[in-house]
Parts: C-alpha cells; sequence; structure tokens
C-alpha cells in the first residue's frame, strides 16, 4: 500500500507488480477503479492476478475523502444480501458525494501518480468494476493520449439521462473498450446498454459491449454471496485479451 497524492489530499493506494519477469521494464501501467465496497483484500488479489500478466497496476482508494481504506470498507464478506443492504446505507452517500467534477480531478492525480513511476510507460489501461466502470470511462475519455483501453465489468449508471451521464465522454477518447454488463441489472439496464453501444458505434470506437447471462450485479467480486465464478473468468480473459491487444 502506498499514498498518492490526489486532488483533496493524500489517497492510499494498492501497487501491484509482476513477481516474475515479464519482459523488461518499464512495463504497460494500469489503473484499477474499485466498487463501492472499497479498497480492501478481493481488490488487492484482482490487481494482483492482472499485474502477473506483465503490467504495474495502481488501485486507488476513491473514497479517501470519507476516511482510510480501513474505515470506508466492510471488514467481512458481505455474504447475504441483508449484510449488502445495510452496507450501502452507508455506501450510497459515499458513491453520491464522488461527483464527476471530483472524479475527474482524481483520476488526472491517478493517472499521473502512475505514469510517473519510473517503470511505467505510456500508453495505459484502465478497468473498472461496478462504480469503478464509470471512472474507467470517464479515465478513457479525460485522457485519450494515455489511456489506449478501458475495461468496465458489472457497470452501473454508463448511460443514463444526467448531463454528466460518462456515456456522453466517449466520444473524446480514442481508447479500446470492453463491457461485461451483469445480466437484468436495474443500474444498467438494456436500454442503457443499448444506448452505450450506439454512443460507441456513433463515436467510432472499437468495442465489445455484452450482457454476461445469468449473471449479478458485483458478479467478480468474491467476497459476496453474488460471485459469479464463471464470469469472472470470462471477463478475466477478455482483459487480458484487450490489454495484450492495446498496451503490447
Amino acid at each position: 500500500m502506498i499514498d498518492v497524492a490526489a486532488a483533496d489530499g493524500p489517497a492510499e493506494a494498492w501497487l501491484a507488480r509482476p513477481t516474475s519477469a515479464r519482459g523488461e521494464p518499464p512495463l504497460p501501467g494500469v489503473l484499477l477503479f474499485m466498487d463501492a465496497i472499497g479498497l480492501r483484500p478481493r481488490i488487492f488479489e484482482m490487481a494482483d492476478r492482472i499485474a502477473s500478466w506483465g503490467y504495474v497496476v495502481l488501485a486507488p482508494n476513491v473514497f479517501y475523502r470519507d476516511g482510510t481504506s480501513a474505515e470506508t470498507t466492510p471488514g467481512h464478506p458481505l455474504e447475504s444480501e441483508e449484510a449488502r443492504r445495510e452496507f450501502f446505507k452507508v455506501a450510497s452517500g459515499r458513491i453520491a458525494s464522488l461527483t464527476a467534477k471530483r472524479a475527474v480531478a482524481d483520476i488526472a492525480a491517478y493517472v499521473e501518480a502512475l505514469t510517473s513511476l519510473e517503470d511505467v510507460r505510456t500508453p495505459v489501461g484502465v478497468v473498472g468494476y461496478c462504480m469503478g466502470a464509470r471512472l474507467a470511462v470517464r479515465a478513457a475519455a479525460a485522457h485519450p493520449d494515455i489511456v489506449a483501453a478501458c475495461g468496465g465489468f458489472h457497470g452501473g449508471g454508463l448511460a443514463g439521462d444526467a448531463a454528466d451521464s460518462p456515456h456522453l465522454a466517449l466520444p473524446a477518447s480514442r481508447a479500446e473498450f470492453v463491457f461485461g454488463h451483469a445480466d437484468h441489472d436495474p443500474s444498467m439496464n438494456a436500454e442503457a446498454v443499448a444506448r452505450l453501444d450506439e454512443t460507441l458505434r456513433t463515436a467510432g470506437l472499437t468495442a465489445t459491449n455484452e450482457i454476461y447471462p445469468g449473471t449479478a450485479h458485483g458478479y467478480t467480486m468474491a467476497d459476496t454471496g453474488v460471485y459469479d465464478e464463471a464470469a469472472t473468468e470470462r471477463h478475466f480473459a477478455a482483459l487480458k485479451d484487450l490489454f495484450a491487444r492495446t498496451l503490447g
């Protein structure tokens, strides 16, 4: 764990590097944007796995304004629906307070922190989960000269009606996108998936925009009751291929 200088103060971040030789440094960098459950061991595991493919991965605590990672995570697996509901009574406020304006300022700081590392080269990739998928899309749009690949999995609110909906910024991006949506997800319904698809196509972006059948929102998170191993492995395979194509 390291501290990075975010827009409104220091933010903890998990930094993962390959444990075995995967080419000579500098290596491509990857920003991993966590879900609303916070920066915790499951996110560390996912960052470490991506790093094992030959990348330097930075996963920041995007809720740093609300407290440390220990203060903004549940501290135990959310294995029941009741536990999830209780946790999100508090977490929903954190999500709402991370406005688009704040997110874009923070993302610039995270990009700077990653690319300033001596063993990191550009372009970089970004990937986000749940609310983190929105941050990944904003990163790709705000930094088109640096972000070459963007993955978003069981994302929510990617293509809504708000004036600052993430999908509206997509024409500014030049990245390749891979999206894996949860099935029958109320936070990203079929209409929103179609709207995202149309935006990607109209912007002329290379993209895969799929719904993973039978999955629930949060399907990659092994510390929750909605974890789906098959869908998680599918997402890792798609992400690995994306980064191999775009980051070298």
